[in-house]
């Protein structure tokens, strides 16, 4: 719903995605072929370390049904079945992997002027059950999520966050892994014509006694080209540059210094390539 809080893992999404989102230091390129029928290709190749890995992803949609089929380059096939408005507010999703017979499974979402609650359970005999909700508007919201595994009646995980969203910031503290950390971020929307965006996240391990921190920011060159950098408490930095050369096509920059490694071993570039005709 337009006015209702997003799902419990949009939680925190925003500052994450400007400190972490498209930095990579490996090379890779991604093909993306859409037609007028509905049918989407795309191929996305990632060479690192000397291994070159790939995949070739069809996406068809017809109506309220999406169809998606991915191939590998270790000949793994996998299969997405989605289906939106099944019922009122209500999206399925059912999706398996071949040769991997265990794993079918079956997601269901549901949104409400107040709610998003998503459910999760493994179509096979000892399933892995996942569930999350979350609660309140598009302004608040307080939300939880659990894994249980059948075969070993253990949770396999369980979390807790709550967020606060306005228009020119947003903040969210998560309590995760279990109850054994503590997660704050903030990303603050300057008011300026570069759209300039810092965003900041600390972490604390309960067990360990261990504080984390990561700040980033996000800077609009020209309106074509955009710049992020990052700062981490364990020595790290890192920069992108990101170009959108022409629509929907991106060239990525990407560089890391690790203060912490040799000179010979410090730093490392990569380059991402987005092509759609």
């Amino acid at each position: 719903m337009a006015n209702g809080p997003a799902p419990f893992s949009e939680i925190g999404r925003r500052a994450k995605d400007l400190l972490y989102k498209d930095y990579n230091t490996d090379h890779k390129f991604i093909l993306t072929i859409p037609n007028s029928s509905g049918l989407v290709l795309v191929a996305t190749g990632s060479k690192k370390d000397q291994i070159f890995v790939g995949d070739i992803l069809t996406h068809y949609k017809s109506g309220n049904t999406t169809v998606d089929v991915k191939v590998d380059t270790h000949s793994k096939v996998s299969t997405k079945v989605t289906v939106n408005d099944i019922f009122h507010n209500t999206k399925a999703a059912l999706s398996f992997s071949i040769p991997d017979q265990k794993s079918g499974k079956l997601d269901v979402q549901y949104f409400h002027p107040h709610a998003a609650i998503l459910s999760s359970i493994g179509l096979n005999p000892s399933p892995l059950l996942e569930l999350s909700a979350a609660i309140g508007s598009k302004d608040l919201c307080l939300g939880a999520e659990v894994g249980f595994n059948t075969t070993s009646a253990s949770f396999t995980k369980y979390s807790a966050g709550v967020a606060f969203n306005k228009p020119d910031f947003s903040t969210a503290l998560m309590l995760a892994d279990k109850g054994r950390i503590l997660k704050a971020s903030y990303i603050h929307y300057v008011n300026r014509p570069d759209k300039f965006t810092v965003a900041a996240e600390i972490s604390h391990k309960f067990k360990t006694s261990e504080n984390r921190f990561t700040i980033g920011s996000s800077q609009l060159i020209d309106p074509k080209t955009v710049v992020k950098t990052r700062f981490s408490d364990d020595g790290k930095a890192a920069m992108l540059c990101q170009r959108a050369w022409r629509p929907n096509s991106l060239i990525t920059l990407s560089a890391e210094y690790d203060s912490t490694k040799t000179i010979s071993s410090s730093t490392k570039f990569g380059l991402a390539l987005s092509l759609k005709p």
